[in-house]
């Protein structure tokens, strides 16, 4: 059988302007315990901005 990526590891990233949830990555919880932070394009404010870890719903 072929292995899935697991759901438990992806975290979503927030823009810090307009709130909105853009990006999803994984995050390997054992090697990375501070929230990420990435400068990233956010299409609703047309402007590269901070984007900020956020946990998903839904669980």
């Amino acid at each position: 059988m072929a292995k899935t990526k697991r759901s438990e590891n992806l975290v979503g990233l927030r823009c810090t302007v307009c709130k909105r949830r853009n990006y999803y990555v994984h995050k390997n919880k054992k090697k990375v315990e501070r929230k990420l932070e990435f400068k990233k394009h956010c299409p609703w404010c047309r402007k590269s901005v901070l984007h900020k870890e956020v946990k998903l719903s839904g669980k």
